[in-house]
């Protein structure tokens, strides 16, 4: 008898019948159900009663909540929730909404300083927007000019070099010269390899005939960008020092900090850095600075000379199909698609000259081992001098 006075299933629709007085279950065990979050079949929209992932989670939480809850308080939250979704609630809601949005339009110091928020929220908006390879600028007279030398510098690599090329550059470029160019770079900005990258950097900053010699087993072309206002010579002293981290005779351990590579304060470059490729490619045709056509040949200089392109004579063709040959190309796995490729045998002398690059936070190792520049970064951290003068 007691079964057959049980309530009936609950429908699809989430309602439940009502339980006839005979057998009706105590009062605060069905306050305690009502709590319950529903279980019944769902309907297409009912998406957060799901089970599975963070849905179910959801609900978990929420029952783990409403247990902790007195029946009391419970009840009359949801008296208070009633009386506040009536259409008198919804009137004093109205009118309290517009009373706060009256004072904020008129007494509140908050609107001019929204005003202000979006315009300058506007203002970075545009900054950070326009491309970086084409910008406006305005001269003395308020004319504007659009400054495309970077965007038609690397059309003109696509539509004027075979597509096999590689383009060496320093990384900053690797994307623009993928992307707009469609020619192979030799690094870009998602390269980990930090002994790459300042192998990249010593042979850029490198005197012309040792580049070319690492070069013309690298690549074709070389890109660089110049005209001042954070060219390649404004960056060049970075590269030199990311070049020593890893191959400490580029500039001694005498001087981890490579300042031997830069500008003396009236503008004129020190004796390395006037000897180093990227110097003479920047500045080929200025103040009696000339590149030996032999090694590399000026192929093209934008309008305003922001970039110039060069052609890497007497490249290497065997390195060149050894470096494309799959069968040199180590694959995480058969068929992966993730394959690393290896530096061709002509470059393994230089290769091995580099030193493994400890990062600075790493204090558990010994002082044997270490760069000079490593040396020098964790005495400074601790309050040293480094050893020499900066």
């Amino acid at each position: 008898e007691k079964a057959k006075e049980k309530a009936a299933p609950t429908p699809s629709g989430g309602k439940k019948n009502k339980v006839k007085d005979m057998g009706k279950t105590p009062p605060k065990i069905a306050k305690k159900k009502a709590n319950k979050v529903q279980t019944a079949q769902l309907q297409e929209w009912e998406n957060e009663h799901r089970p599975g992932g963070a849905a179910e989670m959801k609900q978990f939480v929420k029952q783990a909540v409403l247990d902790l809850i007195p029946e009391e308080q419970m009840e009359s939250y949801k008296e208070a929730r009633t009386a506040f979704d009536s259409p008198q609630g919804i009137l004093i809601r109205a009118g309290v909404s517009a009373i706060i949005i009256l004072y904020i339009l008129t007494l509140s110091p908050l609107l001019p300083r929204i005003g202000t928020f979006v315009r300058h929220a506007d203002n970075v908006a545009h900054s950070l927007s326009n491309p970086q390879v084409v910008y406006s600028v305005r001269d003395r007279s308020g004319r504007t000019h659009i400054i495309d030398d970077y965007l038609k510098g690397y059309q003109w690599i696509d539509q004027n070099t075979p597509k096999d090329s590689r383009v060496m550059a320093w990384w900053d470029y690797g994307y623009q010269i993928t992307g707009i160019a469609k020619r192979v770079s030799i690094a870009d900005g998602n390269t980990w390899n930090h002994e790459h990258i300042a192998t990249l950097g010593r042979t850029l900053t490198s005197p012309e005939k040792k580049a070319h010699n690492v070069i013309r087993h690298l690549a074709d072309y070389v890109l660089v960008w110049a005209g001042g206002n954070g060219d390649d010579l404004a960056k060049s002293p970075h590269l030199a020092r990311i070049g020593n981290s890893v191959f400490p005779d580029h500039c001694g351990d005498d001087d981890p900090k490579c300042m031997k590579f830069g500008f003396y304060s009236e503008g004129k470059p020190t004796p390395m850095m006037a000897k180093s490729l990227l110097y003479k490619l920047v500045a080929n045709g200025e103040n009696g600075v000339t590149v030996n056509p032999s090694l590399f040949k000026e192929v093209h200089t934008t309008k305003n000379g922001l970039m110039r392109v060069y052609q890497v004579m007497n490249v290497s063709q065997e390195s060149k199909e050894w470096i494309a040959d799959p069968k040199n190309k180590i694959c995480d796995a058969p068929g992966s698609w993730y394959c690393v490729g290896q530096y061709p045998p002509a470059l393994e002398k230089l290769i091995a000259k580099r030193k493994n690059f400890a990062q600075l936070e790493d204090f558990n190792k010994g002082t044997e081992g270490k760069s000079a520049y490593t040396r020098m970064i964790e005495q400074e951290r601790a309050g040293g001098r480094g050893g020499h003068e900066l």
